[in-house]
C-alpha cells in the first residue's frame, strides 16, 4: 500500500516514472480503511474552528446574492404546465428526441406517466426513480419524496397531465422541457454560440473548459466525427477575438471518443494510433494557444491514460508547452500516487503539468463491475466521506513545495466548506477553482469578489440529445454537492450542518469502508463466497498472472480414463491446438466399451456407501474443490485456451463459473438435504429426507470444458451418487485435470469415472446401461433426442434426463432504445467466444424506425473487432472448436452471400493457420429461414414495423426453442408485455444476454431448448435425488408419555 502520509516529504522523487506506475497500480483496490487511515493525516486542517468560522462566512455571504437560486427555478415558473409536471416530463425528454416514431413516442408517455407505475417506484433504489432524478429531480433539487406531495400521489400528479393534455400535445412539450435543461447545462450547441453565450460570465471574470457532448466512439466513423469536434473547437477557441482580463479557455478531450477500441487489451494500437491523434490536435492547440486536458475516464482506463498521456507529453511537439493537462479523480485509491506520478514526469521534464481534481464520476459502475468480476476490493472509495477526505489529501499535497512549478492545480467542487479548505491551504501559490456550468453561480460569484484566484467553468458544448450520458455523469459526481448547492442557498438549513469537516464525519461512522457495500467476495452473504477475479486492464492483476500462463503456455498435458482413482491405459491421441493446428497441446487414451461397462460396475457397488456419507462432508469436498481452481487458475486457463481456444478472459470467467457451481451446490445440498419433520397426529414421527438416485451419467460439452463439465458433476456427487462422466471428445485435458484436482480436495477415486471416448464407445454403452438412473446432459437437441430414446428403450426404472439443448436466440430492439447500448450488447452477445455460447444471440429484431443507425453503429463496430490468437490480449474473437465446425459455418456464410444478404464481415488477417470464422451480420426477413442453429459468429437482423410486435413474437416462439432472449426498450410496458408473451427460459432487459451467473441467473431454457430446472438454480438439485419419507409409531413401544407430559403443570 502506497505510504500517502509521506508523499509531501517526496521520499518517491529518486524513482523512476514508469518503475513508480507499478506503484500506481499496486494501490488499485488496497484496504479501505488502512489507505483512508494514511490519508487522514494529510486532511487534517491545521485549525478546525478557523475553518468553520470562514466557512460560515461565506454561506453567509452566498445567501444575501440575488442570484443565490438556481436559475432552472425561475424557469419551470414559466413553464407552461405546472412545475411538479413540468420536472416530471424532463424525465421524458431526452428519451423521447431519440424515439424516431411517434407511436412509439406516445407508447412511452403512456408507460413513464403511468400513475400506477410511478407509485410502484416509490421508495425503491434504481429504476424509475433514479432516472427522474438524472432528468432534474436531483440537479434541480426537486429531490422530494414523491409519496408526500402537497397535492397527492405521483399518480394523482400524472393521470391529471395525460387528461388535460394527452400524448401528441405531451409530445410537443416534450422539446421545449428539453431546452430548458439544455440551457440550463449546456452553453451552446456549436463552439461558436457556446462562446457567444459565455461573453456575460467572461466579462465578469470566468474563464471556460470547454466538452464537447459524447461517449464513447464504437466506429472509426465516430472517432473521425468525435476529433472533428474537437478540432474545430480549438479552431473557434484559437480565432476568438475576446479581450477581457479573464485567462484563455481551454478544452477537454475525452480519449475513448477518439478511437473505437479504448482499453488496455488494445494497449499497443492504441499508443500507437491515438498518440498520433491527439498529437494533432496538440499541435493545432499549441499554434492557437488553446490549452489541453485529458479527461478522466472509468478506473479500468486509468493506467492506459497514464501510459497515453506520458507518451505524448515527453514527445517534441509537447515539449515547452505548460498547457497539456489531466484530470485526477479523487474517489479513486489510485489517486494521490497518480499525482505523485504526475510530479515525477514534471520534475524529469520540466514543464507544467495542469492537474484538475475533480470527485469522480463513475462511483455505481465501478461498485457493480467489481462485485461481477469478483475482484478484492474496490478501486473507490465506499463512502462519501472517503472521497472527501482523499480530495483534501490530494489537495494538500497538490499545494506543498514538492509540486511548485510542476503541477498547476485546479479544484473542481460546488462544496463550500471545500472552497474554505483549498483557499486555507494554498498559501502563495497559483491555483484555480472550477465548477459545472448551470451550478454554483451565487458561490463562485462571492469567490472572485473575495479572492484573486482564477475560476473555470468547465461547460459541454453539443446537440440536446447527447446530454443524458454527460448529466448522470455529473449526478452521480455530485450527486451530494448538487444537494449541497441548494442547501447553500436555502436559509432554512442550517449553516451548522454545512461546514462540518469530512474526517468529523467519517470518525463518527464506526468503520471507514461502507459496511452496507459488501466487498466483492461477500456479495452472497456468509454461506458462500464469491469466485475470486483477476481484472486484465490493471498492471498489478494481468502481469503476474502473465508471468504464470506463460510457464504453462508450452507444456503438455496427458488425460486417460480416471477409474477407482487409477489412470486406465489404451491407444493415446493427439490433441491439436484450434487456433494452431501445428502445435500439440497433448494427448488422451479414449475409454473403451469394456472398460465403461467395467467403470459401472466400480460405481454401482460404491453407490450405498458414497450415499450414506453426511452432506456435509460431501459438501465439503466441493468447497475444497474451488479453493484448488482457484489456486490453479493460470493453469486451467492456459488448457482453455489451448484445448478448447477460449480467449483469457472466456478462461477467467470459465473457472469463475466452475468454482461457483461448487460452492453454490455445497450450500444447496447443506440445505436440501436437512431432515423435514412432518406435522401428524400425536405418537407419531414422520420425516422426509432426499438420498441420491443411484449411479448418475454426465456428458458435457466442449463450449464450457470446465463449467458445465463441472457443474454437473459437483451436482450429481453432491446429492449422493456416483457419477460416470463423458467429457466433450475436443476437451477431454481439461476434464481429466480437474478430475484431479477433485480427488486432491479429498474425493474418493470410485465415485466418479471419468470415461473420454466418442458416442460409440462410451455415450452410447452409458446410456444402454440399466444401472444408470439419470443423465445431465449439455449438447445439441438431436443428441438429446438420441440419448432419451436411449433410455426409454430400457427394460429398467424410468431415468430422468436434465437437458440443456440448443437455441435461437434473439434479441428485439424498439425504438426508444439506445442505439450504441445496443449495438455494445449485439457484438458481445453474438460474438465473444467465437459465438460458441448456447446463449449466443442468432437473430436480432430492430424496429426499422432505428434499423439504419444501429446497422451503421454494427458494421463498424464488426470492422474494429480483433480475431486471432486467443492468448493475446488484443484478440476479440478466437477459432470455433474445430474443422467440421468451420466447414459447417462457412458453408451457411457462403450460401447468405450468395443470396445477397450480407451487411458486415470482420476482416480475418493473412496467416492464420487455424479454425477460424470471421464474424458475420447477414438481413434476414424472418426468422422462419433459418433451418437450424448455426453455432458460430454469425449473426442475423431482422427488422420490424412498431406494429409488428406480436407477428415477431410469433414468429420467434413458433421456432420450438426456448433458451435467452434480450430486449433493449425503454419502455417497462413493451419489455413487460414481451416478456409475458415469449415462451424463453432467460429474458435480459437492457443488457447483453450471454454470461449467467451462478445463483444469480439459474440458467436454462425450455421447449427445444432444454428440460429444465435451471443449472445454478435452487431447483437443480432436485431432479438428481429421489425422496424418501420414514413413519415411525412411537408409542409402539409402550404408550405415549409426551401427549401424557402436555398437561403437566396446567390448573
Amino acid at each position: 500500500m502506497f505510504k500517502a502520509s509521506e508523499a509531501p516529504q517526496g521520499q518517491f522523487l529518486d524513482s523512476n516514472p514508469d518503475d513508480f506506475l507499478k506503484v500506481v497500480s499496486e494501490n488499485y483496490a488496497v484496504d479501505e480503511s488502512d489507505y483512508l487511515s494514511e490519508l487522514e493525516l494529510l486532511a487534517e486542517p491545521r485549525d478546525m474552528a478557523a475553518l468553520s468560522q470562514q466557512a460560515t462566512r461565506l454561506i453567509q455571504d452566498v445567501r444575501k446574492r440575488d442570484n443565490a437560486s438556481d436559475s432552472i427555478d425561475a424557469l419551470l415558473q414559466q413553464y407552461s404546465l405546472d412545475t411538479q409536471e413540468g420536472i416530471m416530463l424532463m424525465c421524458l425528454a431526452e428519451a423521447l428526441l431519440r424515439v424516431p416514431d411517434d407511436e412509439t413516442a406516445d407508447a412511452l408517455i403512456r408507460d413513464k406517466l403511468n400513475a400506477a407505475q410511478w407509485d410502484k417506484h416509490v421508495g425503491q433504489s434504481e429504476s424509475a426513480l433514479v432516472n427522474a432524478a438524472a432528468w432534474g429531480l436531483v440537479m434541480t433539487g426537486k429531490v422530494v419524496n414523491l409519496d408526500k406531495r402537497q397535492d397527492g400521489t405521483p399518480g394523482t400528479v400524472l393521470g391529471r397531465l395525460i387528461k388535460r393534455s394527452g400524448e401528441p400535445v405531451i409530445r410537443s412539450a416534450m422539446l421545449q422541457a428539453m431546452r430548458i435543461m439544455g440551457k440550463q447545462f449546456v452553453l451552446g450547441r456549436t463552439i461558436k454560440e457556446a462562446l457567444k453565450n459565455a461573453k456575460d460570465q467572461r466579462d465578469r471574470g470566468y474563464t471556460y473548459s470547454f466538452d464537447m457532448l459524447g461517449e464513447a466512439a464504437l466506429t472509426r466513423t465516430d472517432a473521425a466525427k468525435y476529433l472533428a469536434d474537437y478540432s474545430n473547437a480549438i479552431a473557434a477557441l484559437a480565432s476568438d477575438k475576446y479581450q477581457g482580463k479573464s485567462p484563455k479557455p481551454t478544452i477537454s478531450i475525452k480519449l475513448s471518443a477518439l478511437h473505437p477500441h479504448y482499453e488496455s487489451a488494445r494497449e499497443q494500437q492504441v499508443l500507437e494510433e491515438l498518440s498520433e491523434t491527439v498529437l494533432g490536435l496538440i499541435r493545432q492547440a499549441r499554434a492557437g494557444n488553446v490549452g489541453i486536458t485529458i479527461d478522466a475516464e472509468e478506473a479500468d482506463r486509468l493506467e492506459l491514460s497514464l501510459k497515453l498521456f506520458k507518451r505524448i507529453y515527453s514527445h517534441p511537439d509537447t515539449r515547452g508547452w505548460g498547457d497539456f493537462g489531466i484530470v485526477v479523480q479523487a474517489y479513486s485509491k489510485r489517486a494521490l500516487p497518480v499525482l505523485c506520478w504526475l510530479t515525477l514526469l514534471a520534475k524529469g521534464q520540466g514543464d507544467l503539468i495542469p492537474v484538475r481534481l475533480v470527485k469522480g464520476a463513475y462511483w455505481d459502475t465501478e461498485i457493480k463491475l467489481c462485485q461481477q468480476a469478483g475482484l478484492e476490493g474496490y478501486p473507490v472509495f465506499t463512502r462519501k466521506e472517503g472521497t472527501d477526505v482523499s480530495y483534501l489529501a490530494c489537495a494538500r499535497y497538490l499545494l506543498s513545495e514538492q509540486t511548485r512549478g510542476l503541477i498547476y492545480s485546479q479544484f473542481a467542487t460546488h462544496n463550500a466548506h471545500t472552497v474554505t479548505c483549498i483557499l486555507s491551504m494554498a498559501g502563495d501559490r497559483p491555483f484555480e477553482f472550477q465548477r459545472l456550468h448551470g451550478m454554483g453561480d451565487a458561490l463562485y460569484d462571492t469567490v472572485l469578489e473575495q479572492n484573486s484566484c482564477a475560476v473555470r467553468i468547465y461547460a459541454p458544448v453539443g446537440a440536446h440529445k447527447d446530454l443524458l450520458p454527460y448529466l448522470v455523469r455529473r449526478l452521480l459526481e455530485n450527486g451530494a454537492n448538487s444537494s449541497f448547492v441548494h442547501k447553500l442557498v436555502d436559509k432554512k438549513v442550517p449553516i451548522e450542518s454545512l461546514i462540518e469537516h469530512p474526517l468529523t464525519s467519517l470518525r463518527r461512522h464506526a468503520s471507514k469502508a461502507n459496511h452496507r457495500i459488501p466487498l466483492p467476495v461477500d456479495i452472497y452473504g456468509s454461506e458462500r463466497r464469491n469466485s475470486r477475479g483477476i481484472n486484465l486492464n490493471i498492471m498489478s492483476h494481468w502481469l503476474p498472472l502473465k508471468a504464470e500462463l506463460d510457464k504453462h503456455m508450452g507444456a503438455r498435458w496427458t488425460g486417460a480414463p480416471l477409474v477407482e482413482g487409477k489412470r486406465l491405459t489404451g491407444e493415446s491421441r493427439a490433441v491439436m491446438c484450434p487456433y494452431d493446428l501445428s502445435h500439440q497441446v497433448g494427448e488422451v487414451i479414449w475409454a473403451t466399451a469394456e472398460q465403461t461397462h467395467k467403470a459401472i460396475d466400480s460405481l454401482a457397488a460404491a453407490f450405498p456407501a458414497w450415499n450414506a456419507t453426511p452432506v456435509d462432508q460431501r459438501a465439503a469436498i466441493l468447497e475444497r474443490t474451488a479453493d484448488l481452481l482457484e489456486k490453479h487458475m493460470p493453469e486451467l486457463m492456459a488448457i482453455c485456451t489451448r484445448e478448447a481456444g477460449k480467449s483469457l478472459q472466456d478462461g477467467i470467467d470459465e473457472v469463475r463459473e466452475a468454482v461457483d457451481f461448487c460452492r453454490y451446490y455445497a450450500v444447496q445440498a447443506r440445505q436440501r438435504f436437512a431432515l423435514i419433520t412432518l406435522p401428524g397426529p400425536t405418537g407419531e414421527s414422520n420425516e422426509l429426507y432426499l438420498q441420491g438416485r443411484g449411479v448418475f451419467a454426465c456428458i458435457s460439452p466442449w463450449n464450457f470444458p470446465l463449467a458445465i463439465f463441472l457443474g454437473q458433476v459437483s451436482a450429481a456427487l453432491v446429492s449422493g451418487n456416483t457419477v460416470v462422466a463423458k467429457p466433450a471428445e475436443q476437451t477431454s485435458l481439461l476434464a481429466v485435470r480437474c478430475v484431479e484436482l477433485m480427488h486432491e480436495a479429498g474425493l474418493p477415486g470410485n465415485v466418479l469415472a471419468l470415461l473420454p471416448g466418442d458416442g460409440k464407445q462410451v455415450g452410447s454403452v452409458i446410456t444402454s446401461d440399466t444401472r444408470i438412473t439419470g443423465v445431465a446432459f449439455t449438447g445439441s437437441t438431436q443428441t438429446a433426442h438420441v440419448i432419451n430414446r436411449a433410455l426409454a428403450a430400457r427394460d429398467s426404472a424410468i431415468a430422468p434426463m436434465v437437458a440443456e439443448t440448443g437455441g435461437q436466440n434473439a434479441m428485439l430492439v424498439d425504438s426508444t432504445a439506445l442505439p450504441e447500448q445496443v449495438v455494445k450488447d449485439v457484438v458481445h452477445s453474438a460474438f465473444t467466444s467465437a459465438g460458441q455460447r448456447c446463449s449466443a444471440l442468432r437473430a436480432l429484431f430492430i424496429q426499422e424506425d432505428i434499423a439504419p443507425r444501429v446497422m451503421e453503429l454494427l458494421k463498424g463496430a464488426m470492422a474494429e473487432l480483433h480475431v486471432g490468437n486467443p492468448f493475446e490480449r488484443s484478440t476479440d474473437v478466437g477459432p470455433v472448436i474445430d474443422q467440421e465446425a468451420r466447414d459447417n459455418l462457412n458453408q451457411h456464410i457462403e450460401i447468405m452471400k450468395a443470396a445477397d444478404r450480407l451487411i458486415g464481415e470482420t476482416p480475418l488477417p493473412p496467416g492464420l493457420n487455424g479454425h477460424f470464422v470471421p464474424p458475420t451480420a447477414f438481413r434476414l426477413d424472418s426468422i422462419s429461414q433459418l433451418d437450424k442453429e448455426h453455432f458460430g459468429p454469425v449473426l442475423h437482423v431482422i427488422t420490424w414495423r412498431n406494429n409488428t410486435l406480436d407477428k415477431m413474437i410469433d414468429e420467434i416462439n413458433a421456432t420450438g426453442f426456448g433458451l435467452t432472449l434480450g430486449i433493449h426498450s425503454r419502455n417497462e410496458d413493451t419489455a413487460l408485455h414481451i416478456d409475458r408473451r415469449v415462451r424463453i427460459g432467460n429474458v435480459y432487459i437492457n443488457r447483453n444476454q450471454i454470461g449467467a451467473v451462478v445463483g444469480v441467473q439459474p440458467f436454462g431454457g425450455m421447449g427445444l431448448s432444454g428440460t429444465g430446472p435451471k443449472a445454478g438454480g435452487p431447483h437443480y438439485l432436485l431432479r438428481f435425488v429421489t425422496e424418501r419419507t420414514r413413519t415411525i409409531n412411537t408409542t409402539a413401544v409402550g404408550g405415549n408419555a409426551s401427549l401424557l407430559s402436555l398437561g403437566d403443570g396446567e390448573p
